[in-house]
């Protein structure tokens, strides 16, 4: 269970992840030895599971982002593990959900241009396993992307 001042570390760290204990501690009201004992506890409970850096891909010269939305062949054993084990290969895959329903899978992949996303596709998509049916969303704008929830 959290409590109060257990919500307010995880509120700053959500609101800027780069702060250090004892800068997060003094914002949520505590000394910088019980926030690295809450934090370090959270850390252990599996509440916190790391810090991760945000990376901008368009400026690393993929700005192309396409999400596929892609259903299997399940009347073969171990399509699905076969599956995700490729699609874990391509390094254009940054994400990699399974779903229940029609969908099994969404893969989400960057590019550096339609081209490049067209060889990716025909070349490394394509010659996934299992693959029954497919479908690809390419991404207009990103209207919300905030993991934040009102703690």
């Amino acid at each position: 269970m959290l409590d109060d001042k257990d919500r307010a570390l995880l509120r700053r760290l959500q609101a800027d992840p780069s702060l250090t204990v004892p800068e997060v501690a003094a914002l949520a009201g505590l000394t910088a030895g019980q926030a690295a004992r809450r934090l370090d506890r959270m850390a252990a409970d599996g509440v916190i599971r790391g810090q991760t850096a945000v990376i901008d891909w368009a400026a690393l010269g993929y700005p192309l982002q396409v999400s596929l939305r892609v259903t299997l062949d399940k009347t073969v054993p171990g399509a699905f593990d076969a599956f995700l084990a490729a699609a874990r290969e391509v390094a254009e895959v940054l994400e990699i959900q399974t779903f229940l329903g029609r969908v099994d899978v969404r893969l989400a992949l960057v590019a550096r241009d339609l081209a490049h996303y067209q060889a990716l596709y025909r070349t490394r998509i394509l010659s996934l396993p299992h693959i029954a049916d497919i479908e690809a969303l390419m991404d207009v704008a990103a209207v919300k992307s905030d993991e934040s929830l009102p703690l």
